[in-house]
């Protein structure tokens, strides 16, 4: 690479690094906002059953429940808030009675997502800073020997 453009691109990369870790925060606090707003409307019209865990993962786990009118629900998404969940366990589940495809586990709510969204958070700009750092001091010295 010519000396002239190594500026340039050492410019463009922290560019990249700052819009890439400023992207994956913003993306984490949303996720955690729209958790919460999906239990706000669990909240506002909340009805509490037993359902059979379908299948089990850590990021999602499908659940099969009967609302009082006798309609079996399994909500496509699956249910929220799903760790530590094995396949064939019964659990008790909140759900809005206005959307019954709309499900969380009991007694789970958005902070359980808060230490997982902060941890993504801060690794991200840990390794961001000093990426940061080194680049701006390799693009100091590229322009004061131009």
């Amino acid at each position: 690479m010519t000396s002239d453009r190594r500026p340039l691109v050492l410019r463009r990369v922290r560019l990249v690094v700052w819009i890439t870790a400023s992207a994956v925060s913003i993306l984490s606090v949303l996720l955690v906002l729209a958790a919460w707003k999906n239990d706000r409307t669990i909240d506002a019209d909340k009805d509490v059953t037993v359902a059979e865990v379908l299948s089990a993962g850590r990021l999602r786990s499908a659940v099969s429940f009967k609302t009082p009118d006798g309609v079996t629900h399994t909500p496509r998404l699956g249910v929220l808030y799903p760790t530590n969940l094995t396949a064939g366990q019964r659990i008790d589940v909140e759900y809005s009675k206005a959307d019954p495809d709309l499900v969380r586990v009991k007694g789970r709510d958005a902070r359980v997502a808060v230490i997982p969204v902060a941890s993504v958070i801060v690794v991200v700009w840990a390794l961001a800073i000093p990426t940061l750092i080194v680049v701006g001091r390799m693009r100091r010295e590229s322009e004061a020997f131009a």
